[in-house]
């Protein structure tokens, strides 16, 4: 397996360095996480204008029909600078599901907005009792003389306050839980009977609650055939999987990079405290963590069209080690620190709690474990 970047993705490679070096600063960050929406529309409008909203999408809209690689290389990028924007939630999440489901007007329409940075969307999927099981799906779908209609909650919805349109996944049919009888459906933001309560999340993002209540909506607001979501549901978590590693990868090379910079710096009774031999060990490990966390993420990456077996254990394994990874360099590097790791002045703070966040996106490091050694111990028996 090949994992050199092509001429094309050094390009996109390159293209999101310099967005995030030149318009990124950790001080543009923070002011852009602070305005209404909590971040910026400007930027958001930049994103569409350098294609990064349609990357993964295919020529028709403005996209270079990429696949894992390409993804990886713009969340790493976006990564490197705590990009708070929805793209997570309004590309991978969403435009994923979209793409994969929506019918040739759904996708030109759907996804033309995402393109040109017209519409923002948030993956209404998780509820208060989901767990991490995307299958765990109480929100019901009653069908209509004219359409649908929508009642339930969603919890945790990633950017859910600021969307013009949530993609709800409900169930319309089969026992619970069950990837059976899940549908997908697009229902505007401010559609009446829905309430949205949104907050900050620790990492600097924004999360929303959400209640459907009685909530009509159209047929054409289905998303492919009705009961067979899940085809959908799973490859936007398989990508939003790749994407949340490869941006934690971004941030935890960052953090590596500060915390080196600062030990060179520190001094301590008159001596720099990088000298010091057991904290030139420590750094090692944290450097020999994002090793392996980036290696594992490229092989996911790669794997999203392999076998649905083979592509599970790579995710699986990816996202088990980027969480023990991502805990090791962020607690690393906010003891190295010392207090200075603690203020929110200093930028490793953040990328801290960015890295400790993304492992309980999407399933955490124990979860994640599970479902690997439940998939192992089926070869086992198999053999």
């Amino acid at each position: 397996m090949n994992f050199n970047l092509t001429d094309e993705q050094r390009m996109l490679e390159d293209t999101v360095g310099r967005l995030v070096r030149d318009a990124y600063g950790f001080d543009k960050r923070e002011q852009y996480r602070k305005e209404a929406l909590g971040f910026s529309t400007d930027m958001w409008r930049t994103f569409a204008e350098l294609g990064l909203l349609a990357v993964t999408f295919a020529e028709d809209f403005g996209g270079f029909d990429g696949g894992g690689q390409e993804l990886m290389v713009v969340a790493e990028g976006l990564g490197r600078g705590l990009v708070v924007e929805p793209y997570h939630a309004t590309v991978v999440l969403s435009g994923t599901a979209i793409k994969t489901l929506g019918n040739a007007e759904q996708q030109e329409q759907l996804l033309g907005a995402i393109a040109s940075g017209e519409a923002r969307f948030a993956l209404a999927l998780y509820e208060p009792e989901s767990f991490y099981d995307a299958t765990h799906i109480n929100t019901t779908a009653e069908k209509t003389a004219s359409g649908y209609r929508l009642n339930g909650k969603k919890a945790v919805v990633l950017h859910g306050d600021s969307a013009d349109q949530l993609v709800v996944v409900a169930r319309t049919s089969g026992t619970n839980p069950s990837a059976e009888g899940l549908s997908v459906f697009v229902v505007p933001a401010d559609a009446e009977g829905v309430s949205r309560r949104g907050y900050p999340t620790i990492d600097g993002l924004q999360g929303a609650d959400i209640v459907l209540n009685n909530v009509e909506v159209g047929a054409d607001a289905l998303l492919g055939e009705e009961g067979k979501g899940w085809a959908g549901i799973e490859q936007a978590i398989n990508h939003g999987i790749v994407a949340l590693c490869a941006e934690a990868v971004g941030a935890m090379e960052v953090a590596c990079d500060q915390t080196l910079q600062y030990l060179k710096e520190r001094e301590q009774f008159g001596v720099v405290i990088g000298q010091f031999q057991a904290l030139q060990h420590r750094m090692v490990d944290m450097r020999m963590a994002l090793e392996k966390a980036r290696s594992l993420t490229m092989l996911a990456a790669s794997s999203l069209e392999e076998s649905d077996e083979l592509r599970n254990k790579r995710l699986h394994a990816a996202k088990a080690m980027v969480g023990k990874a991502g805990a090791l360099v962020a607690e690393e590097a906010i003891q190295l620190y010392g207090g200075m790791g603690m203020m929110d002045e200093t930028p490793v703070a953040h990328y801290a709690k960015r890295i400790v966040m993304i492992d309980h996106l999407l399933g955490d490091k124990n979860y994640h474990l599970q479902k690997l050694s439940s998939l192992l111990d089926v070869d086992e028996e198999a053999s």
